[in-house]
């Protein structure tokens, strides 16, 4: 595929960040546009100003939430062909203290992003019809019982915390968008993703910048962590923007339909810290902190993406030893 346009929302985040990398490998003619809310986002991904140079690659300041018209004339004027969807208040933790901004922000920019698509559309007659990736996510399911693993896409929904509602909220939009008015949407369901740049308040990534830390001299030789027993289907984040991308360029997946993008494994949090501090340079202590416990936290997540394997052939590929051991040598090069 050449000289395509796209429109990632999100662009300098985890997951946005590394679909850039993807797109240089996979369509390096292609135009591509992002929007990020601050434009100091863009200067905590470094990687996004070396693509550049590589990359036709222009970013936008923007709010999703509250520029509803900039929005719309933007997606107006680029006519991108393929929209992914990433711009998110990400953070499970975040949405128990804030749980209204996570509701507002997560429904009021996929709202308005799929508004300034459906205008483009409809003022183009029908000849203009973009394919959306609305990236959704595994936390929809919540509490999951043990006879439900492996979790399907016809789980019922049981939201553990206000960021699983707000995805329910943004995946019911992309179903409503997709009937109403005919948009090709495509409602994907990730569950836990791991690798370089990911955010530190995520368990991973706390566990690997704390090692960082330790090995550098910045902190005191120990690991403070929260619940280790609970297990989680983990993916590689190169892995996940793989299978987002087949998503919209494959033309098989269908619009408003769900899809479950996981490893189909689980692994218990005690497991994935054990193999970081085998990385480790030196020993390092493990520390109980009930700050970093939630107000309720499902026992174990696994999923089952045969439903997206099917029209696609997508299978994950780099094992999770890999992924934390990239994802530490993130947090060693980061670390000064």
């Amino acid at each position: 595929m050449t000289g395509a346009k796209i429109l990632i929302t999100g662009i300098a985040g985890f997951v946005g960040s590394h679909l850039t990398d993807l797109i240089l490998q996979e369509a390096p003619q292609s135009l591509v546009h992002g929007i990020v809310k601050e434009s100091s986002l863009i200067e905590q991904q470094p990687n996004l100003a070396q693509l550049a140079g590589k990359l036709d690659l222009r970013l936008h300041t923007l709010d999703l939430t509250s520029e509803a018209d900039r929005l719309a004339a933007l997606v107006a004027e680029i006519q991108p062909d393929y929209i992914f969807h990433f711009a998110a208040q990400s953070l499970p933790s975040q949405s128990f203290a804030q749980p209204g901004p996570t509701l507002m922000n997560n429904t009021l920019s996929v709202l308005n992003l799929l508004e300034a698509t459906r205008k483009a559309v409809s003022k183009s007659g029908g000849k203009y019809n973009p394919v959306i990736l609305n990236a959704g996510s595994g936390d929809v399911y919540g509490y999951i019982e043990p006879e439900d693993l492996p979790v399907r896409e016809n789980q019922p929904f049981r939201p553990g915390n206000p960021y699983a509602v707000s995805k329910i909220s943004q995946e019911m939009l992309g179903y409503q968008y997709a009937k109403s008015y005919k948009l090709q949407i495509i409602n994907t369901r990730a569950f836990n993703q791991v690798g370089p740049r990911q955010n530190p308040e995520l368990a991973t990534s706390a566990f690997a910048r704390q090692i960082a830390q330790a090995e550098k001299g910045l902190v005191e030789p120990i690991v403070r962590v929260g619940n280790l027993d609970a297990s989680r289907d983990y993916t590689d984040v190169r892995d996940m923007v793989l299978a987002y991308w087949l998503a919209v360029t494959g033309g098989k997946c269908q619009a408003g339909e769900p899809y479950n993008l996981c490893s189909g494994r689980d692994w218990q949090m005690k497991t994935i810290l054990d193999m970081l501090l085998e990385m480790a340079s030196q020993p390092l202590k493990v520390e109980f902190d009930p700050a970093r416990m939630r107000p309720s936290d499902i026992p174990i997540i696994r999923g089952d993406c045969t439903k997206f394997q099917k029209v696609t052939g997508w299978q994950p590929t780099i094992p999770l030893e890999q992924s934390l051991r990239d994802l530490l040598d993130y947090w060693r090069n980061e670390l000064k």
